[in-house]
C-alpha cells in the first residue's frame, strides 16, 4: 500500500516517482501518511509541495527528485514525532462573560436547548483556573467567592485572565460566528496534542536550592508551563500548549524538547538538504499562498511552530546543506531570535556573511531569496545521535572555528554561554561545583586531581557560583564564546596533590582541603595533641587514635589513684 498521494484535480505536468500515487480523483481511501493537500486525508498535509512545484525554477529532473524527497522528509517527520493526540470530553456548560446587548446578540444565534448558559457581567469575574473541560471561574457574589464550574468561555473583550486558559474564545478576535462554530466543533470532538518532552535530570530550574533558571514559564503565552516555586518543579499542562515552541529555544541544557520535531528529528530531516538552500516556512504563513520565484536548489521546510528552532537545530541545517538558510516569519520569538543573533556573528567572523537571511514579508522573502547561496567550505557532515543540545552546537561550532581565532561572539538576553573563571589559590578542590553543573561543563578528573572545564558546555546558570563555598574562588564571564580553539577543550582550573594520613598513608583529601580544616580547628585544638593530630588523619584513623588516647589515660589515671 502507498504511504504518499498526490492530488490535483488539474493533473500534474510531469511524472512523479513510483513512490507516489498520483490522482485527480478524490478517494474516499483515506490511509496515507502524507499529502500534498487537506482535501486528501493524511497524517500530515505538506503544502509545500505543490508550493514548490508552482514556484520553483529547478530542472525537470531535479523538481522529479525534490518532490519525492519533500514526501520522505515529512514521513521522516512522521516516524519520529513525539506528539501523542489526546481528547478531552466537553459538555455543553458554557460561560457568557459580555453585557446586555451582546447577550442578545448571542441568544439570537443559538437554540434555546443548546448550550447550558450562564451569564455574568465582566466586573465581577475575579479569577479564572483550569483548562477547555474543566474551568472554574470565581465571581463576586455579593461579597462571597462563588465558583462557577463550566467547559468553555465565550469573552468579548476578553482580559489578561482568560487569554493564558484554554477554553477562552474573544469573538471580538474573529467574530460571534466564529466562535459559536468553535465551542460547537469542541463539544462534538476536541482533540489536543503534545507538544513538549521534558527531561527533569538536567532542567536547570528541577530541586535547585536558589532560582538561576525559569525562562520556558517566562516566555510561555499561556498555563502550559508554571513554575512549582516552593518545590522548584515544572508544572506541565499539554492542553494549554500552542505549540509555539518558545520554551524549547530558550531551554538552555535542552531539558525541554519540541515533540512534533525533536531533536533527533530536526538532525534528520536536515540531511535532506544537502546540496540544498534550505528555506524554512511556519505553518502559520499559509505557504499556499505564497506566489513567489523560487531559484534553483532552494528547498522549502515548513515547520509547525515558529518557535522552537534554536542554535543548535538551525547550525545542524546549515551545515548539513553548506548553504545559507532563509527563514520567511512575521514574528520571531526570543530565544530564536537570539540563536540567529549568534549564528550570524560567527558566520560572519569566518565566512563573512550572514548565516540565516531573516523575510518577515514577501518583500524581505524576495531580496533574502535572490541573496541566499551556498558557502564554500561550510558543509560538515557529523554523527549527533544521542547528543545533547549544548554539544551538539559544540561540535559543529568547533568545525568553524578549526584553529583558527575568530575573535569574541556576545550571546542575548536569552540565549547564554559563558566561561567559568577559579581563582586556583582559594580552590579546595571541594567539588560542589561539579555537583551543582548537570551539563558536564565542569568535571573532575581523578587521575590528576583537576578540575577541569569545558567552557563550550556552560549555559551561564550560575549554580556553580551559587554552590562554592570559597569566598572569591568561582566568578563567571558571562554572555560571551571565545572562537578560537581553547574553547573547545577542557581547560585546568584547579589541581592539587592528594594528603597522605599521618598514621597509616592512605590518601583520604586534597592537600588544601585539609590544610584548610586545620587552619580552623587547629587553635581549638591545641592544648590535645591528639585532637590536633586527628585532623590530618583518615576516617578510619582517626577514631582509632582517639580511642587509643583514651584508653592510654585512663590506665594513667587508674595507676595514679591505685586502681
Amino acid at each position: 500500500m502507498q504511504e504518499f498521494i498526490y492530488y490535483n484535480p488539474k493533473g500534474i505536468e510531469f511524472p512523479l516517482s513510483q513512490s507516489i500515487l498520483v490522482t485527480d480523483k478524490l478517494l474516499e481511501e483515506s490511509d496515507y501518511v502524507v499529502s500534498n493537500t487537506k482535501d486528501i486525508k493524511a497524517e500530515i498535509i505538506a503544502d509545500e509541495i505543490d508550493f514548490y512545484i508552482n514556484n520553483s525554477k529547478d530542472s525537470l529532473s531535479s523538481k522529479i527528485k525534490n518532490v519525492e524527497k519533500l514526501y520522505e522528509l515529512n514521513a521522516t517527520r512522521f516516524d519520529l514525532a513525539q506528539d501523542i493526540v489526546f481528547s478531552q470530553n466537553i459538555s455543553n456548560k458554557v460561560l457568557l462573560i459580555c453585557d446586555k446587548e451582546q447577550k442578545t446578540e448571542i441568544l439570537k444565534l443559538i437554540d434555546s436547548k443548546e448550550f447550558d448558559l450562564f451569564s455574568v457581567n465582566e466586573d465581577i469575574i475575579k479569577n479564572v483556573e483550569g483548562h477547555i473541560g474543566n474551568l472554574t471561574v470565581t465571581v463576586d457574589d455579593e461579597g462571597k467567592d462563588v465558583e462557577l464550574k463550566v467547559d468553555q468561555i465565550i469573552w468579548f473583550d476578553e482580559k489578561e485572565l482568560g487569554m493564558k486558559q484554554s477554553g477562552c474564545f474573544d469573538p471580538l478576535k474573529s467574530s460571534v460566528d466564529d466562535v459559536l462554530s468553535q465551542i460547537r466543533a469542541n463539544i462534538t470532538n476536541f482533540e489536543y496534542k503534545k507538544f513538549t518532552t521534558y527531561d527533569k535530570t538536567i532542567c536547570q530550574y528541577h530541586e535547585r536550592r536558589e532560582e538561576i533558571c525559569g525562562k520556558c514559564a517566562e516566555v510561555c503565552p499561556t498555563v502550559a508551563i508554571v513554575k512549582n516555586d516552593e518545590e522548584k518543579h515544572l508544572e506541565f499542562s499539554q492542553i494549554d500548549c500552542h505549540g509555539c515552541g518558545g520554551c524549547v529555544s530558550v531551554c538552555p541544557s535542552g531539558a525541554i524538547d519540541y515533540a512534533p520535531a525533536n531533536k533527533e528529528a530536526m538532525f534528520e530531516m536536515s540531511k535532506f538538504y544537502r546540496e540544498q538552500i534550505p528555506l524554512i516556512i511556519p505553518e502559520k504563513m499559509n505557504v499556499s499562498e505564497i506566489a513567489i520565484e523560487l531559484k534553483e536548489n532552494v528547498l522549502p521546510l515548513k515547520i509547525e511552530g515558529e518557535k522552537y528552532l534554536h542554535e543548535g537545530t538551525l547550525l545542524t541545517l546549515l551545515q548539513e546543506s553548506g548553504s545559507q538558510v532563509v527563514f520567511y516569519t512575521d514574528f520571531l520569538s526570543k530565544g530564536t531570535k537570539d540563536s540567529i543573533s549568534i549564528l550570524n556573528q560567527v558566520y560572519q567572523a569566518k565566512y563573512k556573511k550572514d548565516a540565516v537571511l531573516l523575510a518577515m514579508n514577501e518583500d524581505e522573502l524576495k531580496d533574502a531569496l535572490e541573496e541566499v547561496d551556498f558557502i564554500e567550505g561550510s558543509r560538515y557532515l557529523v554523527n549527533q545521535d544521542d547528543t545533547r543540545k549544548r554539544e551538539v552546537f559544540a561540535i559543529r561550532l568547533s568545525h568553524i572555528v578549526g584553529n583558527d581565532d575568530l575573535g569574541t561572539v556576545t550571546t542575548g538576553e536569552h540565549v547564554h554561554y559563558a566561561k567559568v573563571n577559579v581563582n586556583e589559590s582559594n580552590c579546595t578542590l571541594c567539588l560542589s561545583c561539579v555537583g551543582a553543573c548537570n551539563v558536564n561543563a565542569l568535571i573532575a578528573d581523578t587521575s590528576d586531581n583537576t578540575l577541569r572545564l569545558n567552557p563550550s558546555l556552560c549555559t551561564s546558570c550560575g549554580y556553580c557560583e551559587v554552590s562554592c563555598p570559597e569566598k572569591d574562588c568561582l566568578t563567571i564571564e558571562r554572555d560571551v564564546i571565545h572562537l578560537n580553539p581553547t574553547w573547545f577543550k577542557e581547560e585546568i582550573l584547579a589541581q592539587d596533590t592528594l594528603f597522605a594520613c599521618v598514621e597509616c598513608g592512605k590518601e583520604f583529601a586534597t592537600t588544601k582541603a585539609i590544610e584548610k580544616i586545620a587552619s580552623i580547628m587547629a587553635p581549638l585544638f591545641k592544648s590535645d595533641p591528639i585532637k590536633e593530630r586527628t585532623l590530618y588523619c583518615c576516617e578510619d584513623c582517626k577514631p582509632k587514635i582517639m580511642m587509643e588516647s583514651y584508653m592510654k589515660n585512663r590506665d594513667n589515671y587508674n595507676n595514679a589513684v591505685g586502681v
